[in-house]
């Protein structure tokens, strides 16, 4: 009796211990997959990377899908689509479970200015496969007091755009008549090709932008975005044409991207934060830059960007952060990590004397600007591991407000040389109103401590 109940008791024990690990082994199973590394940065709003983004085929498996040719669209790059996407839109926002809006592959679709708005019922999928071709002409687009926009989509919460179609905003003759390039011409805004607007929980992913007339992809009042696999073209040339351009967003993530382009190929303005940015390809172009901020005594307001892996080549600037005398307002908490330069001109700069001539035949509109009591704060700034070369000497050029010096400015691990050999062709650093917090392991060597120190 006694033998039978210390097994019956060994046999309990063994059923709660293994009863225990069973337990165990299922919270840990149930444990999430690590998010984001830098969520910090950008925080994910319940969206981290891609890989939360649903794929075309389990899209396709539950969604209903609306194919533009179903509404009437010719495809022939020919004939106006617009009017057949419209439509296919209202039916995709309107259905009550998600929705997909099929652009198919091998058709060129003729969109003039469109518009697509929510809210929507479900969420929608906007799948390019095809291509998407502007007209030659865009006399009018824009309304009144506004922006000319080729393609928008506004208010649409949860949207996708995904595949590996194009957008061809065919902007030549923008280029051509525009004033930087004609001094001849008045200086005017040229349409943007794709723009997102107040669109939160935004996934971009594959998709190619080519030719804009002016900025191929915009980010505004969104939140919780995430862009990948992104191919923006056009040349270097072409005037005032930044390849990615972001305002008054958070929690953007850029995941990839290689863009030419004829200004900045990634612009941080103001409204701007939480944003962070890695794989990124850059030239021809203007670098990667936060600004311009501050123009005409306005307030801006730009914190906690990093960008974290980036390839610049063949540009005019690297990392750059540019402000205006006049302003008000903050950037801070930006990190420029890990970069490869490549024959840039100017690798880093900051520059709070920042100044574009309003019409380039004026050559003296910003010859002897006088000093301004107010500018726009940067502090907190971080210059890492960026190597390469540079077709200037003056490699490193921190150009501050004397009203408001550029405070805590951090440089580590760089090492930048000129294409030139001997002392006359070495790289050098040079600043004006600038405090280095810390400086470690740079070429060529950061500016003397009486410059830096300087108030």
């Amino acid at each position: 009796m006694a033998m039978a109940s210390r097994t019956l008791l060994a046999t309990a024990c063994l059923l709660v211990l293994l009863l225990l690990t069973l337990g165990g082994a299922l919270v840990e199973a149930r444990r999430p997959w690590p998010r984001w590394p830098h969520r910090e940065v950008a925080p994910s709003y319940g969206l981290s990377t891609t890989a939360d983004a649903p794929e075309s085929s389990s899209v396709d498996g539950y969604a209903t899908t609306f194919d533009v040719g179903s509404f009437g669209a010719a495809g022939d790059g020919k004939t106006d689509d617009t009017a057949a996407f419209q439509n296919a839109w209202a039916q995709a926002c309107s259905s009550a479970q998600p929705a997909v809006v099929l652009v198919p592959a091998g058709r060129s679709y003729l969109l003039k200015e469109t518009s697509l708005s929510g809210p929507c019922k479900s969420r929608v999928t906007f799948r390019l496969d095809g291509t998407l071709v502007a007209p030659e002409d865009k006399s009018g687009w824009g309304k009144q007091g506004s922006l000319p926009r080729w393609i928008i989509f506004r208010g649409v919460d949860g949207l996708t755009v995904i595949g590996e179609g194009a957008m061809d905003g065919r902007g030549e003759a923008s280029w051509k008549n525009s004033c930087r390039t004609n001094h001849a011409m008045p200086c005017t805004i040229a349409p943007s090709a794709l723009t997102f607007a107040s669109c939160d929980r935004l996934v971009v992913e594959g998709i190619s932008l080519l030719n804009a007339p002016q900025i191929h992809l915009w980010v505004e009042l969104c939140r919780d975005v995430t862009l990948s696999r992104l191919t923006i073209a056009s040349p270097g040339d072409s005037p005032e044409n930044d390849g990615i351009h972001v305002a008054r967003s958070d929690g953007v993530r850029i995941l990839g991207a290689r863009i030419e382009a004829g200004d900045d190929c990634l612009s941080v303005v103001t409204g701007t934060t939480n944003l962070y940015a890695t794989r990124i390809e850059c030239g021809p172009g203007h670098g990667i830059s936060i600004g311009s901020l501050g123009r005409g005594n306005t307030r801006a307001e730009v914190s906690n960007v990093t960008v974290d892996g980036a390839h610049v080549s063949g540009t005019m600037f690297g990392a750059r952060i540019k402000t205006w005398q006049g302003g008000s307002g903050f950037v801070r908490g930006v990190k420029f990590l890990n970069m490869a330069m490549d024959r840039v001109k100017n690798p880093i700069l900051i520059d709070q004397n920042y100044c574009t001539t309003p019409h380039p035949s004026n050559t003296t509109a910003c010859d002897h600007k006088q000093s301004q009591s107010s500018a726009v704060q940067v502090s907190d700034v971080v210059f890492s591991n960026i190597r390469g070369t540079t077709v200037a000497r003056d490699a490193i050029r921190l150009h501050c407000s004397q009203a408001f010096p550029c405070r805590d400015i951090v440089l580590m691990d760089i090492d930048l040389k000129t294409r030139g050999n001997g002392e006359k062709n070495a790289a050098t650093s040079t600043c004006d109103n600038a405090l280095l917090g810390v400086s470690s392991s740079v070429s060529p060597t950061p500016c003397s401590s009486v410059a830096t120190n300087k108030d």
